[in-house]
């Protein structure tokens, strides 16, 4: 008996060679086809008469086939298969291009349905290559339409992988979507739907595939829209009131301490540190655990909120775990916090996936990482330090009372889990980022976090100058960049990747591997690698200046070596991949240059321009790109004019959509209502809705099936 969890090789007519297709797309049972969602609709549902059929145009007619062959062009190689077809008023003749099989299944005689663009030829115009349809019946009546599939109706187009196309899915869709109508139940409590005015279930999915009217199609979009967001909301707020329920460690604010910690930095703090730091102090004199995220704009300071807090809990005889993405960024953290907290008799380990540290101070020492997970596990570490080896199962903490997590998103919410394993103290949580998260992500995504905002930099920041350069400016700015650096400032050149396409062909042309025709050794639009870069600015540009490179695939020893060296000026100008696009802190860089500036988001580029102007100095950003295209121009006009985070993120984000943006595919969140994020008042909508639901039904225990379907949405998605 097939049911909507029946996998997919139960399915007739989806044999093993679909199967592997179809897992690709991310399609494994009856539930996953009903629920794959067109990308986009054709519009066959006007069908004409032969004689009203133009050139140029995108038709749809019925006819019957008078007569169908497939010959072979001089050259032979291609087959051309050519139809005519006529009605009460006329014929027209349908060609297809190299699909020889079409003579196989369409015969004289035979009634059609033809839909797409006509184009002029020798002998008038034809169809080419249009979708087609065979209509089992002798009449050419309007009755017909509503049994047709691929033509004469709005047509559902999917996304698709090689082997799968939409002709293929709407084949296999759309009778499971008559066999499953009445018997797909209701997901959505009946005030909301009612509240709403949403279709119910049964009638929005078979609208979402094959709609009557693209109102309709745009009514199943707001339906299923609304309950993907509404079921991420209700999570969120859901694992939140589940956490308010648990015990956090109480860490009560020294207002004395806080005030000497301040006293000792070499700057002043910006009102918006202050105030952050305040919000987050409170937050942990509380018994229930904090979950706050810190955001702030490159250079903002939230590393100095962050040890305030740290030095909070640690003053109450607390521990602190202290996690990065990168060993680049831990290993900047271990030494930074180490410098700030140098007069509060702080024990600091620092702890990666190949090696262990010690410091107290300024002073470092090398310790074994056996001794060090003893020290934390008996409480005489104060704070540690590192990776994601933090969160392996041979290291414990004694008193672990907060954990801080720096650019990881929602890194926080399992790995806080981990931390805690078997315990009945939860730690407070404070998660920081740089990259600024628009209203809409923050509500949904972020919204079982409280948010703190530094919207101010440091007062003796100067405003970084970007600019667009015109190849025909190359030199005129690798000038500039020999003068900065003859001043002993530092350049930091950004390319989108660690090798480049071009030496991989040059590889293939002297093993005799094949070249395409018309490729282009030397093209122009080449991707620039951060290999070729360094040969040729090293080579050719620069020869007189000290120039590396740094990418991810170099050991965590190798990059913290070059990192220093930078820092310390003995390297002039630092080749790079996105590697240092979080937290790198090299207060002498002031330009940073990107190359294919184009493939990257608006958000991370604006990330790479914090990169420099850490200091008092005058910054640069320059922007070189190989795509004029207008939606490039337009992105990267975006940030030549504004040094707004917040803003950027916002328009990147109307821009590219949030799956492009931050992944839909790391976080396993369907399309629908990944476009949702994009529009506040449906966002807003749903939390509004899901507070209502929880207030009256916490646990969910009068909505079963919502309940069910909710936690099988939640073991589809993941914030990691």
């Amino acid at each position: 008996m097939v049911n909507l969890e029946t996998h997919i090789d139960q399915v007739p007519n989806i044999g093993p060679a679909y199967q592997k297709k179809l897992k690709k797309l991310g399609i494994a049972t009856v539930h996953d086809l009903l629920f794959y969602f067109p990308q986009k609709y054709n519009d066959f549902s006007d069908i004409i008469s032969i004689d009203k059929v133009k050139n140029g145009a995108t038709a749809c007619a019925q006819g019957r086939i008078t007569d169908i062959g497939t010959t072979k062009t001089f050259k032979k190689w291609m087959d051309i298969t050519e139809a005519t077809i006529e009605d009460h008023t006329g014929s027209i003749r349908a060609l297809w291009f190299n699909q020889p099989y079409i003579e196989k299944s369409l015969k004289e005689g035979d009634f059609v349905c033809l839909a797409g663009k006509v184009s002029l030829g020798k002998g008038g115009i034809y169809f080419n290559n249009p979708v087609y349809e065979k209509i089992n019946q002798e009449s050419n009546t309007r009755d017909l339409t509503p049994n047709l599939t691929h033509t004469g109706r709005i047509v559902p187009v999917y996304s698709e992988t090689r082997g799968i196309t939409s002709r293929w899915l709407r084949y296999i869709i759309k009778p499971l979507l008559s066999h499953f109508y009445n018997k797909i139940p209701e997901i959505l409590p009946e005030e909301i739907l009612k509240k709403h005015a949403f279709l119910p279930m049964a009638e929005a999915l078979w609208q979402a595939h094959f709609p009557d009217s693209f109102e309709s199609a745009d009514a199943a979009k707001a339906r299923f829209s609304f309950e993907n967001l509404f079921f991420l909301q209700l999570n969120i707020l859901r694992e939140r009131s589940m956490l308010m329920q648990k015990t956090a460690p109480p860490c009560p604010m020294d207002a004395t301490l806080m005030q000497e910690f301040v006293a000792s930095l070499p700057f002043e703090l910006t009102n918006s540190q202050k105030q952050c730091s305040y919000q987050i102090l409170k937050d942990l004199e509380k018994p229930v655990p904090m979950s706050r995220l810190l955001e702030g704009d490159v250079g903002s300071g939230k590393t100095v909120v962050a040890a305030m807090a740290a030095l909070s809990a640690i003053k109450n005889g607390y521990q602190v775990a202290f996690m990065a993405p990168t060993e680049i960024l831990a290993g900047q953290h271990f030494k930074g916090l180490a410098a700030m907290l140098e007069k509060f008799n702080v024990k600091i380990g620092y702890v990666t996936g190949k090696e262990s540290k010690m410091r107290r101070g300024l002073t470092s020492s090398e310790i074994s990482k056996k001794d060090l997970l003893l020290d934390l596990e008996f409480g005489s570490i104060d704070m540690a330090i590192g990776t994601h080896a933090l969160i392996q199962k041979s290291v414990k903490f004694s008193k672990l009372a907060l954990v801080i997590v720096d650019e990881q998103h929602r890194f926080g919410v399992n790995q806080r889990a981990e931390l805690t394993r078997n315990k009945k103290i939860v730690p407070h949580l404070l998660s920081m980022t740089a990259t600024p998260i628009p209203r809409t992500l923050a509500l949904t995504v972020y919204g079982d976090l409280d948010l703190s905002l530094i919207k101010e930099m440091p007062k003796t920041r100067k405003k970084i100058k970007t600019v667009i350069v015109d190849p025909r400016d190359r030199n005129a700015a690798y000038n500039f960049i020999r003068k900065e650096a003859q001043e002993g400032k530092g350049v930091f050149v950004i390319c989108p990747k660690i090798e480049s396409s071009i030496l991989n062909m040059e590889d293939r042309m002297t093993t005799g591997s094949f070249v395409p025709k018309n490729y282009n050794l030397f093209s122009n639009n080449e991707t620039k690698s951060v290999k070729q870069e360094y040969e040729k600015l090293s080579r050719e540009i620069f020869p007189d200046l000290r120039i590396t490179m740094l990418h991810g695939k170099m050991k965590a020893k190798e990059k913290e070596i070059i990192m220093l060296d930078f820092k310390k000026g003995e390297i002039d100008i630092l080749v790079s991949t996105s590697v240092v696009e979080v937290g790198i802190d090299v207060p002498r860089a002031t330009v940073m240059m990107i190359e294919g500036a184009e493939r990257f988001g608006l958000a991370q580029l604006h990330q790479f321009r914090g990169r420099v102007g850490r200091s008092d100095m005058q910054s640069y950003c320059f922007l070189f790109t190989t795509d004029p295209s207008q939606l490039n121009r337009k992105r990267l006009k975006a940030l030549v004019d504004s040094d707004n985070g917040f803003e950027l993120a916002q328009k990147d984000l109307e821009i590219r959509g949030p799956g492009q943006l931050y992944g839909n595919q790391q976080w396993g969140i369907p399309d629908v209502a990944m476009e949702g994020m994009l529009n506040i008042f449906l966002v807003e909508k749903t939390r509004a809705a899901a507070k209502e639901l929880l207030e009256k039904d916490p646990e969910l225990k009068e909505h079963p099936t919502l309940l069910s379907a909710l936690k099988n949405f939640k073991q589809k998605i993941h914030f990691e």
